[in-house]
């Protein structure tokens, strides 16, 4: 496939190609010949009435999928095999009335396999898949093979025989294998030996860089992986009825990560948080194959240690597990961790009541979680509830976090940036908040597990002895990155990074430095000043391994305070190892995936009182030293930049003035440019709020 290319009109004009094919292996080889199309179509079916995503058509062919076929009877078990593409809820596979299983929870193009019973074809039969689920989902399904062999026997038709060693030590390491057949749709394995293995279709996850596999003789493209930092080594082969292929796969370390432990603070599994499809077994597998070296277990309400199955699964050299909990709340999810003793009560009705409960914020990390999701009918950074330029509240509570996931990648926001932007606003309203990015992952492939991650400086030598408590202080302070394909690092005058108060001067120098595997492309990087972008520069070795872009940026320091942040950006592109999900809520049917990361804030002393002072504290002087005079409010903040007239306007209407009244107007005409545009944005939020 080319560069730019529509992955599903890709899979759809080779369509004919693939009952060509399976035609024509009928005809050379007996085992192919048990083969039978029932349906060579490809089908859209909408179980709602609007539209999910606009890569579907308009109108769906049906709500629901119906075939009908001959058989003869069998006495054994046989297989259905069809391929699905984008299943978010339950849809029931029922074949004669008896139901054969579900659809997998996947959004992803992959092949599934349907064990029959012996003696439940029927001369004339019926395959019906249907879903009841209230939430609208627009999936494709079709294709539909017959195989007159059981399963077992369909996926031992041919072997391989797989090893993965890190280049620099040359030993095997935890690692997923990604397996797609010659079309790219993923493909259906089985484990062929006993092995710490994690499987589902297209995905395995070993824990011992070692995984003996079965599956049905074919074209098929092999990915080893192992997280963001490693690149991928891959191998295309045809494997014949009866083959036996032996591989060692070799994975090389692109991004220099020293000093800086990597963490996923929001990991879910099955065994506890009873959804998702992640065993405590398989998500060992699944951190120390993904290259985790500090992850925290959130499941819903409860203290988990996963520390004794990473010993048991042989994995515990890769990572120091730390214990966490998701407090589930009617008024948002907040992650805590390191969690200890009593399990927080998680019935609060409030903010005020949760923040009792979930502890000191200056000893533990407690994380809001996905704040624009809706949750219980409650979404914490609603526009009724928040003037969201301001990052304050219109309801009175004050946060109980000392830190929010800007990048969820199970998850994620349409506007892949508009928590990023909001976690700008608490900033400048004068929380002191670290930047997430975590994973919320519950499964073993739908949602890759540390694909979002957060990198926290600390000692990272020993992966298996991370100090926690200095990596928890250290991420109180700020000192992190956050990382969803891209690193953006970033360091003023030599010596001061994320979480850290550079001292005044009249220009500072700003070195930033982006990072990321071959299979990560980056285009720009661009330099956020109180949250409006001042710099940007297109990135040229966008394909790069490791360092992709380094350079300087020289900064006239205002009379005030401010907070510096780098951002990288680049394309989110269809990678059968690495695919990003889906908007989680979506507020429109267009999506446009990027990759990106971002540095922590590093603020600069600009009023040189050591200490810093975030935009809402000079709105607040300066209203002050008005004397309560709202046009010399105004005309005074023309000296500072436009994060500051933004809390003036938010303490404005605090105070309950109307921003929109003759007097404010006539004021405004004499603002600067920067002022009335504040102005202007804060009126729109507390508009929207109204509606």
């Amino acid at each position: 496939m080319t560069e730019g290319t529509d992955p599903q009109l890709y899979h759809m004009l080779k369509g004919a190609f693939f009952i060509f094919a399976v035609c024509m292996l009928a005809i050379k080889d007996g085992a192919y010949a048990q083969l039978q199309t029932l349906d060579s179509a490809w089908h859209h079916i909408r179980n709602g009435s609007t539209r999910e995503w606009s890569d579907f058509p308009a109108e769906a062919q049906m709500n629901k999928y119906v075939l009908d076929f001959p058989s003869g009877p069998h006495d054994e078990e046989t297989t259905l095999v069809l391929r699905q593409y984008d299943v978010k809820g339950t849809w029931r596979v029922v074949l004669n009335g008896e139901h054969l299983g579900i659809l997998h929870h996947d959004e992803k193009d992959l092949l599934r396999y349907f064990r029959v019973p012996p003696g439940a074809l029927k001369a004339n039969n019926q395959l019906e898949i249907s879903s009841s689920d209230a939430q609208a989902d627009d999936i494709k399904v079709g294709e539909v093979l017959f195989d007159a062999r059981p399963l077992t026997k369909i996926l031992a038709e041919a072997h391989v025989d797989f090893e993965i060693v890190d280049e620099e030590s040359n030993e095997r390491v935890p690692s997923r294998i990604t397996i797609v057949n010659g079309r790219g749709i993923l493909q259906e394995v089985a484990p062929a030996q006993a092995a710490p293995l994690a499987i589902r279709p297209g995905h395995v996850y070993t824990g011992n860089g070692e995984a003996i596999l079965g599956l049905p003789a074919g074209t098929y493209t092999f990915y080893a992986s192992r997280g963001f930092e490693y690149g991928v080594d891959t191998i295309t082969a045809v494997l014949t009825p009866g083959g036996h292929l032996q591989h060692k796969f070799t994975l090389r370390r692109e991004v220099s990560t020293s000093g800086w432990v990597s963490s996923d603070t929001h990991i879910h599994t099955f065994t506890w948080s009873r959804h998702g499809d992640a065993t405590v077994a398989e998500r060992v597998l699944t951190i120390a194959g993904e290259g985790l070296e500090l992850p925290v277990m959130t499941d819903h309400n409860l203290h988990v240690d996963a520390k004794p199955f990473a010993i048991d699964q042989s994995v515990d050299r890769y990572f120091t597990p730390v214990i966490g909990n998701e407090v589930t709340t009617s008024v948002g999810h907040f992650n805590i961790f390191p969690a200890s003793g009593q399990v927080a009560n998680h019935r609060g009705k409030d903010w005020k009541t949760l923040s009792q409960q979930l502890g000191d914020k200056t000893s533990r990390a407690i994380i809001l979680n996905h704040a624009r999701d809706i949750h219980l009918g409650f979404r914490p950074f609603d526009p009724s509830l928040q003037i969201a330029s301001a990052g304050t509240r219109l309801d009175g509570w004050d946060l109980p976090a000392n830190a929010m996931e800007v990048i969820n990648s199970g998850s994620q926001q349409t506007d892949q940036m508009q928590l990023t932007h909001d976690w700008f606003s608490m900033l400048n309203g004068g929380h002191i908040i670290t930047p997430v990015g975590a994973s919320d992952s519950h499964d073993v492939s739908r949602f890759i597990v540390g694909q979002a991650r957060t990198y926290i400086r600390s000692d990272d030598e020993d992966p298996a002895g991370i100090d926690v408590t200095e990596a928890v202080k250290n991420f109180l302070e700020g000192n992190v990155m956050v990382s969803f394909g891209l690193l953006a690092e970033i360091e003023i005058n030599d010596s001061y990074g994320p979480g850290e108060l550079a001292p005044a001067s009249d220009e500072v120098k700003i070195a930033v430095t982006v990072s990321g595997p071959a299979w990560a492309w980056a285009e720009k990087v661009s330099l956020y000043a109180n949250g409006k972008k001042i710099r940007e520069t297109s990135i040229v070795d966008k394909k790069a391994a490791g360092q992709k872009w380094t350079g300087v940026w020289n900064l006239t320091v205002p009379p005030h305070d401010i907070y510096l942040v780098a951002i990288a950006e680049g394309p989110g592109r269809n990678l059968a190892h690495w695919p990003i999900a889906r908007p989680y809520q979506p507020t429109s049917p267009e999506w446009n995936p990027r990759v990106f990361g971002l540095s922590g804030a590093v603020w600069v002393d600009g009023d040189k009182n050591e200490k810093r002072d975030p935009a809402a504290n000079y709105a607040q002087n300066l209203w002050r030293q008005s004397g309560g005079n709202v046009a010399t409010l105004i005309q005074s903040l023309a000296a500072y930049d436009e994060s500051i007239s933004v809390q003036a306007a938010a303490l404005l209407h605090k105070n309950r003035m109307n921003l929109k009244s003759p007097d404010m107007v006539k004021a405004l005409r004499r603002a600067s440019p920067e002022t009335r545009s504040a102005f202007q944005t804060v009126i729109r939020d507390l508009d929207a709020a109204n509606k």
